[in-house]
């Protein structure tokens, strides 16, 4: 029994990017890993768009956003950890708290 090419891709897609949530929510280490477990996400979104709605002129235009605000949210966590790092010397997540202000 043959699969279409489509759909491999598109399953392939969607697991690794489960595999990219389950492996957020059980992190509980470095803002890091966190961040990057976010772009890893993010990737996959664009990938299962790409070769999952089968290259559309809609999706294309979807990806391109897509991966734009990909960029901008990588850029503003890499900031955000920068500025962490300065303050506290660190990038643990359990420093991360309501009550410091």
């Amino acid at each position: 029994m043959f699969v279409g090419l489509d759909f491999g891709f598109s399953f392939l897609g969607i697991m690794l990017m489960f595999g990219g949530y389950v492996s957020l929510f059980m992190e509980r280490g470095h803002l890091l890993m966190v961040l990057l477990l976010l772009e890893s996400v993010i990737l996959e979104l664009f990938f299962v768009l790409l070769f999952g709605l089968a290259l559309s002129v809609s999706s294309l235009y979807l990806s391109l956003v897509l991966i734009s605000f990909g960029a901008c949210e990588a850029s503003v966590g890499l900031s955000l950890l920068v500025s962490l790092i300065r303050s506290h010397g660190n990038d643990f997540v359990s420093l991360l708290t309501v009550y410091e202000c």
